[in-house]
Protein backbone atom coordinates (compact mmCIF):
# COMPACT_ATOMS: atom_id res chain seq x y z
CA UNK A 1 0.00 0.00 0.00
CA UNK A 2 1.34 3.34 -0.77
CA UNK A 3 -0.27 6.46 0.94
CA UNK A 4 0.15 10.13 -1.42
CA UNK A 5 1.01 12.84 0.39
CA UNK A 6 -1.58 14.80 -1.74
CA UNK A 7 -4.55 13.24 -2.26
CA UNK A 8 -6.10 14.72 -5.06
CA UNK A 9 -3.29 13.52 -6.53
CA UNK A 10 -4.60 10.29 -6.10
CA UNK A 11 -6.20 10.01 -9.48
CA UNK A 12 -3.96 11.48 -11.64
CA UNK A 13 -1.47 9.22 -10.46
CA UNK A 14 -3.42 5.94 -10.82
CA UNK A 15 -3.70 7.73 -14.70
CA UNK A 16 0.20 8.28 -15.50
CA UNK A 17 1.36 5.27 -13.97
CA UNK A 18 -1.46 2.50 -15.21
CA UNK A 19 -0.28 -1.30 -15.29
CA UNK A 20 2.71 -0.19 -12.94
CA UNK A 21 0.20 0.31 -10.19
CA UNK A 22 -0.64 -3.68 -10.32
CA UNK A 23 -0.54 -5.39 -7.00
CA UNK A 24 -0.28 -1.88 -5.57
CA UNK A 25 -3.21 0.15 -3.73
CA UNK A 26 -2.81 3.99 -3.69
CA UNK A 27 -4.73 5.93 -1.25
CA UNK A 28 -4.99 9.50 -0.36
CA UNK A 29 -2.93 10.84 2.71
CA UNK A 30 -4.88 13.69 4.85
CA UNK A 31 -2.68 14.24 7.69
CA UNK A 32 -0.33 17.07 8.78
CA UNK A 33 1.31 19.43 6.20
CA UNK A 34 4.68 19.45 6.63
CA UNK A 35 6.83 22.72 6.40
CA UNK A 36 8.20 22.53 2.83
CA UNK A 37 11.61 24.37 3.78
CA UNK A 38 13.95 22.57 1.76
CA UNK A 39 16.21 24.10 -1.17
CA UNK A 40 15.28 21.94 -3.94
CA UNK A 41 12.53 19.81 -5.45
CA UNK A 42 13.90 16.70 -3.62
CA UNK A 43 14.24 17.89 -0.40
CA UNK A 44 11.06 19.05 -0.07
CA UNK A 45 9.22 15.95 -1.85
CA UNK A 46 11.06 13.42 0.75
CA UNK A 47 9.43 15.98 3.37
CA UNK A 48 6.22 15.26 2.18
CA UNK A 49 6.93 11.39 1.73
CA UNK A 50 8.46 11.61 5.26
CA UNK A 51 5.71 12.80 7.04
CA UNK A 52 2.96 10.69 4.87
CA UNK A 53 5.23 8.04 6.33
CA UNK A 54 5.64 8.63 9.89
CA UNK A 55 1.47 9.47 10.00
CA UNK A 56 0.47 6.56 8.79
CA UNK A 57 3.32 3.90 8.92
CA UNK A 58 2.82 3.12 5.64
CA UNK A 59 5.14 3.37 2.58
CA UNK A 60 4.41 6.62 0.90
CA UNK A 61 5.37 8.56 -2.46
CA UNK A 62 5.18 12.27 -2.69
CA UNK A 63 6.48 14.67 -5.57
CA UNK A 64 7.10 18.17 -6.12
CA UNK A 65 7.47 20.12 -8.87
CA UNK A 66 7.85 23.43 -10.55
CA UNK A 67 8.83 25.66 -13.40
CA UNK A 68 12.36 27.03 -13.90
CA UNK A 69 12.75 29.87 -16.45
CA UNK A 70 16.35 30.48 -17.89
CA UNK A 71 15.90 34.09 -18.36
CA UNK A 72 14.77 34.73 -14.69
CA UNK A 73 17.60 32.59 -13.52
CA UNK A 74 15.94 29.98 -13.08
CA UNK A 75 13.11 31.55 -10.83
CA UNK A 76 10.21 30.43 -9.76
CA UNK A 77 11.63 27.08 -9.30
CA UNK A 78 10.84 25.64 -5.86
CA UNK A 79 8.77 28.61 -4.89
CA UNK A 80 6.50 28.40 -8.25
CA UNK A 81 3.19 27.14 -6.37
CA UNK A 82 3.58 30.23 -4.11
CA UNK A 83 5.34 32.93 -6.29
CA UNK A 84 2.80 35.76 -6.75
CA UNK A 85 2.34 35.59 -2.52
CA UNK A 86 -1.03 34.35 -2.96
CA UNK A 87 -1.16 30.51 -3.74
CA UNK A 88 -4.09 31.28 -7.28
CA UNK A 89 -2.15 29.74 -10.43
CA UNK A 90 -3.54 32.77 -12.66
CA UNK A 91 -2.10 35.15 -10.30
CA UNK A 92 1.78 33.21 -9.90
CA UNK A 93 1.35 32.92 -13.78
CA UNK A 94 0.41 36.52 -14.54
CA UNK A 95 3.74 37.54 -12.15
CA UNK A 96 5.75 35.32 -13.99
CA UNK A 97 5.05 36.78 -17.58
CA UNK A 98 5.33 40.46 -16.66
CA UNK A 99 8.40 39.65 -15.16
CA UNK A 100 9.74 37.66 -18.04
CA UNK A 101 8.26 40.87 -20.23
CA UNK A 102 9.43 40.60 -24.21
CA UNK A 103 12.36 38.68 -23.13
CA UNK A 104 13.46 36.97 -26.78
CA UNK A 105 14.86 34.02 -24.37
CA UNK A 106 12.10 31.72 -23.47
CA UNK A 107 13.57 28.76 -22.40
CA UNK A 108 12.12 26.74 -19.36
CA UNK A 109 11.39 23.34 -17.61
CA UNK A 110 9.30 22.06 -15.44
CA UNK A 111 11.15 19.25 -12.95
CA UNK A 112 9.15 16.92 -10.72
CA UNK A 113 11.20 15.09 -8.04
CA UNK A 114 9.26 11.84 -6.83
CA UNK A 115 10.08 10.36 -3.59
CA UNK A 116 9.46 6.99 -2.08
CA UNK A 117 9.97 6.83 1.93
CA UNK A 118 9.76 2.88 3.06
CA UNK A 119 9.57 2.89 7.20
CA UNK A 120 11.32 -0.53 9.09
CA UNK A 121 8.58 -2.45 9.67
CA UNK A 122 7.05 -3.16 13.00
CA UNK A 123 8.93 -4.78 15.63
CA UNK A 124 11.90 -5.39 13.32
CA UNK A 125 14.28 -4.42 16.19
CA UNK A 126 14.52 -5.28 19.72
CA UNK A 127 13.67 -2.60 22.21
CA UNK A 128 17.76 -2.16 22.82
CA UNK A 129 18.59 -2.16 19.36
CA UNK A 130 18.79 1.06 17.43
CA UNK A 131 16.10 2.21 15.41
CA UNK A 132 16.30 1.07 11.81
CA UNK A 133 16.10 3.82 9.24
CA UNK A 134 13.47 4.40 6.80
CA UNK A 135 14.79 3.69 3.07
CA UNK A 136 14.37 6.50 1.27
CA UNK A 137 14.42 7.40 -2.72
CA UNK A 138 14.54 9.97 -5.17
CA UNK A 139 14.05 10.33 -9.01
CA UNK A 140 13.71 13.57 -11.46
CA UNK A 141 11.50 14.03 -14.34
CA UNK A 142 12.58 17.42 -16.44
CA UNK A 143 10.14 18.26 -19.02
CA UNK A 144 12.06 21.12 -21.48
CA UNK A 145 9.69 23.95 -23.31
CA UNK A 146 9.37 27.36 -23.36
CA UNK A 147 7.16 30.17 -22.49
CA UNK A 148 4.67 31.27 -24.47
CA UNK A 149 3.74 35.38 -24.44
CA UNK A 150 -0.02 35.23 -23.70
CA UNK A 151 -2.20 31.98 -21.77
CA UNK A 152 -3.83 29.74 -24.53
CA UNK A 153 -5.53 26.12 -23.83
CA UNK A 154 -8.17 25.24 -21.19
CA UNK A 155 -6.81 22.12 -19.55
CA UNK A 156 -4.45 21.48 -16.93
CA UNK A 157 -3.16 24.09 -13.81
CA UNK A 158 -0.65 26.29 -12.88
CA UNK A 159 1.81 27.58 -15.36
CA UNK A 160 0.37 24.67 -18.14
CA UNK A 161 -1.48 27.46 -20.17
CA UNK A 162 2.15 29.39 -20.77
CA UNK A 163 4.22 26.13 -21.56
CA UNK A 164 4.91 24.57 -24.71
CA UNK A 165 6.56 21.38 -24.43
CA UNK A 166 9.91 21.30 -26.74
CA UNK A 167 8.50 19.73 -30.03
CA UNK A 168 5.15 21.02 -30.02
CA UNK A 169 3.74 23.62 -31.17
CA UNK A 170 0.41 24.23 -28.29
CA UNK A 171 0.41 24.52 -24.82
CA UNK A 172 0.38 21.95 -21.96
CA UNK A 173 -2.83 22.92 -21.25
CA UNK A 174 -4.14 22.32 -24.66
CA UNK A 175 -3.14 18.78 -24.63
CA UNK A 176 -5.51 16.20 -23.40
CA UNK A 177 -5.13 14.62 -20.20
CA UNK A 178 -3.95 11.40 -21.63
CA UNK A 179 -1.37 13.11 -23.95
CA UNK A 180 0.16 15.25 -21.07
CA UNK A 181 0.32 12.59 -18.36
CA UNK A 182 2.32 10.89 -21.14
CA UNK A 183 5.19 13.24 -21.46
CA UNK A 184 4.84 15.48 -18.27
CA UNK A 185 7.62 16.03 -15.81
CA UNK A 186 5.40 13.73 -13.39
CA UNK A 187 5.45 11.25 -15.44
CA UNK A 188 8.90 10.92 -15.83
CA UNK A 189 9.54 11.74 -12.81
CA UNK A 190 7.34 8.65 -11.25
CA UNK A 191 7.90 6.17 -14.71
CA UNK A 192 11.83 6.44 -13.45
CA UNK A 193 10.78 5.55 -9.87
CA UNK A 194 7.95 3.22 -9.80
CA UNK A 195 10.58 0.22 -10.77
CA UNK A 196 12.07 1.03 -7.24
CA UNK A 197 8.64 1.10 -6.09
CA UNK A 198 8.23 -2.37 -7.25
CA UNK A 199 11.01 -3.58 -6.14
CA UNK A 200 10.69 -2.65 -2.50
CA UNK A 201 7.39 -3.11 -1.96
CA UNK A 202 7.12 -6.24 -4.21
CA UNK A 203 10.39 -8.08 -4.45
CA UNK A 204 10.17 -7.78 -7.75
Amino acid sequence: MLATHNAHKVEELRAILGDLLEGIELVGYDGPEPVEDGDTFEANALIKARAAAQHTGLPSIADDSGISVDALGGAPGIHSARYAGTRVDRDNLELLLANLGDEPNRAAHFTCAAALVVPPPVGSVGPDAPAEPAREFVELGIWQGSILHEPSGPNGFGYDPIFTPAGLTVSSAELRPEEKNAISHRALAFAAIMPTVRRELLGE
